[in-house]
């Protein structure tokens, strides 16, 4: 009697442990991702940048060709307005 219990028994926990052991493994790959430490986080595809419309400085002068312009231009007069600094 003992061995009729005892075989019923090992039976039912070889299947059981059997079960434990195949279903984590088809859950993990379906429900939880592992993460080890060799993967690397996935990186966003890069993209392209708009191209900047060119831009049209037009007669615009520079700062050197200001001072010379307000230098020739503010000779004689009173130093104020536009002038300042660069009459004499």
């Amino acid at each position: 009697m003992k061995t009729r219990h005892l075989a019923s028994t090992l039976t039912s926990v070889c299947l059981g442990l059997g079960l434990l052991a195949t279903l984590p493994a088809s859950w993990a790959t379906d429900n939880f991702t592992a993460v080890s430490a060799t993967d690397k986080p996935a990186k966003k595809p890069k993209q392209a940048k708009a191209p900047k419309p060119p831009t049209h400085k037009g007669s615009a002068e520079n700062k050197s060709e200001r001072e010379k312009r307000l230098i020739r231009e503010c000779r004689g007069r009173p130093n104020a307005g536009a002038c300042e600094g660069y009459a004499s």
